[in-house]
């Protein structure tokens, strides 16, 4: 279970003078801080898909990103089952499988010794790392290529090892970030049924996405955040009753629902 309640976090404008004129037009944009989360909150319980939303700079990226223990936040509470992520990050970051948008792989190792390494990292044996490569190999049809340096990939392959590195000690909940984001069709759907295969084994996954008909095929539920706000939390039938004219329409309503 994944529980996060009254999150926020502000950055420091080092120079405002080099803000775009929307970035100054932000209300999130406040004297010299420019409060990126203000008060997000949701929940996600085992064996669950929840699809994060909402549009571009809206803080859903550092919303997972604290959650992942990457950022300490201002305000408020993150819990993963009975582990408190804000106070003891180093005992939260075992249970987490993390998917970052900007984690770049090492280019001159080859697929497998990036994610080994990844299981070295979280104190796993030689022989759990190679059993666990082999499955994740299979899962992900990656067999093919992962004994090839990194940097001859392509972005579907790069993907398919980022999300193996993630998940390689097997844990507790799982969080993407955008996970099928430049990905053609077959590689999508790899990345999709990777998902529903952690679902069937009831691990909570909360991953961002800009494709409605990913919430509808993958997800129980649904966070949409707008300025650093969630403006709504619910079920996936909760989002559709928003709008009777299909997912998009809800997306906007949802949106209209947080403006005070």
């Amino acid at each position: 279970m994944i529980e996060i309640s009254g999150l926020a976090k502000k950055f420091k404008v080092e120079n405002p003078k080099k803000l775009s004129e929307q970035d100054k037009k932000d209300p999130r944009l406040a004297g010299r801080f420019f409060h990126s989360v203000k008060d997000v909150s949701l929940r996600c319980e085992k064996g669950q898909v929840l699809g994060l939303l909402g549009p571009n700079g809206a803080g859903k990226t550092t919303t997972l990103r604290l959650l992942s223990t990457a950022l300490h936040p201002d305000a408020g509470s993150i819990m993963i089952g009975d582990t408190d992520v804000v106070n003891d990050p180093v005992s939260a970051r075992k249970k987490i499988g993390f998917l970052s948008g900007s984690t770049g792989l090492y280019g001159r190792l080859t697929g497998r010794e990036n994610i080994a390494y990844f299981g070295r990292l979280n104190g796993m044996s030689e022989e759990d790392i190679d059993a666990r490569i082999q499955m994740l190999g299979e899962t992900l049809d990656m067999l093919s290529f992962l004994d090839r340096r990194c940097e001859t990939f392509s972005t579907g392959m790069k993907q398919k090892t980022s999300i193996a590195r993630a998940v390689v000690h097997s844990p507790d909940v799982v969080v993407l970030d955008e996970p099928t984001t430049g990905l053609d069709i077959m590689a999508a759907k790899t990345v999709i049924d990777f998902i529903r295969d952690l679902k069937s084994q009831m691990i909570p996954v909360i991953f961002s996405t800009h494709h409605l008909e990913e919430v509808t095929e993958l997800c129980d539920s649904v966070t949409v955040i707008d300025h650093g706000e969630t403006t709504f939390d619910g079920s996936l039938e909760q989002f559709k009753a928003l709008s009777g004219d299909g997912l998009h329409a809800s997306f906007m309503a949802s949106l209209k629902q947080g403006v005070k």
